[in-house]
């Protein structure tokens, strides 16, 4: 762990339980999450309504198969796989969001500053 690092992180949210900014519907575009990483965020959380509950119908379940390949590919490449957390959170789960992110910041504190974001970060 770096001492005094504060981690930058990004989330991709559902507009319909985890969040009302942004939308998971249809599945977040995996481009967007590494260019977060790329860009200099230290962690990217990617959350939407729990499975079997999306107001889309299927959009988590698509989020869900992005997300597993999203992993591969970024271990292919290299790039550390435990920067990106995707978790199912409804509405009403306010103490279990606020969780996710305090867990988050721990864990991204102990991975470190983000190495790939000083690469193409200019």
């Amino acid at each position: 762990m770096t001492e005094g690092f504060e981690p930058k992180l990004v989330g991709f949210l559902c507009n319909w339980c985890s969040y009302a900014g942004a939308d998971l519907a249809g599945a977040v575009d995996t481009v967007y999450i590494n260019r977060a990483l790329l860009e200099g965020a230290d962690g990217v959380l990617v959350a939407g309504c729990h499975l079997g509950d999306c107001h889309y119908q299927n959009g988590n379940y698509k989020a869900r198969r992005r997300m597993a390949l999203l992993k591969n590919i970024n271990r292919t490449l290299g790039l550390d796989e435990e920067r990106v957390w995707v978790k199912w959170i409804s509405a009403s789960e306010g103490q279990r969001f606020a969780d996710t992110v305090k867990d988050m910041v721990e864990g991204v504190k102990e991975l470190g500053p983000n190495p790939a974001s000083r690469v193409w970060n200019v």
